[in-house]
């Protein structure tokens, strides 16, 4: 079951938004942030834990993260959980649901989060009215695939020091590219290793054991609230990795 969701009245006006000011998101055209500021209908407010969407649910909204962590799952019949991919500042959630009629998969708050509320039902204006935020849906959803894509080679392919490696790598990056950690210093990961095993398909006893090698060639630093990358070179050569050149990218 969904836990209680505290839906405020927008806090924050589009026109305030701090994602506008990070140098990785691009602005957007008065047309288009007068259509945004419409189409928004609230902010939701989320305590680490919380579900946003659960598996099997139909949601009116959609959502565009504005600050915080969340991560996206599956869990199959006897309890076991995959951790699908995590969502940062910037990031839609939700879209599945106009295509599916229920939710294909949950999505849990991290950390604290504030999400902006969109009506799902207004969608279909977007892509009349608004052909450039229309193509901005579209290069979200086509980026949430190839990530992914790279997901899948690596559970299927990588070694579990590689995945290991590759994941936090991957969320260091986008940390940094969303502007939710500093590009020059690092910045604890918020995930505990029962996330990472869980992302990665392996025990957690395994998990442990990987990240403790990671640990031990000064490559990561494991704390209690989270992970922290030392190395990043040496990660993405352990990962045999490095993340894609993406310019300014777009948001809702």
């Amino acid at each position: 079951m969904a836990n209680s969701r505290p839906v405020l009245p927008t806090r924050i006006p589009c026109e305030q938004c701090p994602l506008r000011r990070r140098p990785s998101f691009r602005d957007f055209a008065p047309e288009e942030l007068a259509f945004v500021s419409s189409f928004k209908i609230g902010e939701l407010l989320a305590d680490p834990g919380m579900s946003i969407m659960v598996e099997g649910e139909r949601n009116p909204q959609l959502y565009t993260v504005l600050s915080g962590w969340g991560f996206r799952y599956k869990i199959l019949e006897d309890g076991r959980r995959q951790i699908l991919n995590y969502v940062l500042p910037g990031d839609l959630v939700g879209l599945q649901g106009n295509i599916m009629v229920e939710m294909q998969h949950s999505v849990e708050a991290l950390t604290k989060m504030t999400l902006c509320m969109f009506e799902r039902d207004r969608l279909s204006t977007l892509f009349q009215n608004h052909p450039s935020l229309a193509y901005d849906i579209t290069w979200l959803a086509a980026r949430e695939e190839s990530m992914l894509d790279e997901h899948i080679l690596s559970i299927g392919r990588r070694t579990a020091r590689e995945r290991a490696a590759y994941l936090l790598a991957f969320l260091d990056a986008r940390a940094r590219a969303a502007g939710a950690a500093p590009a020059d210093k690092p910045a604890p990961l918020p995930l505990t290793q029962q996330h990472v095993a869980d992302t990665l398909g392996l025990s957690l006893v395994h998990t442990n054991k990987t990240l403790r090698k990671l640990v031990d060639q000064g490559l990561v630093r494991w704390l209690d609230r989270g992970c922290e990358v030392l190395n990043r070179e040496g990660l993405y050569q352990a990962a045999e990795w490095r993340p894609p050149a993406e310019g300014r990218r777009p948001f809702i």
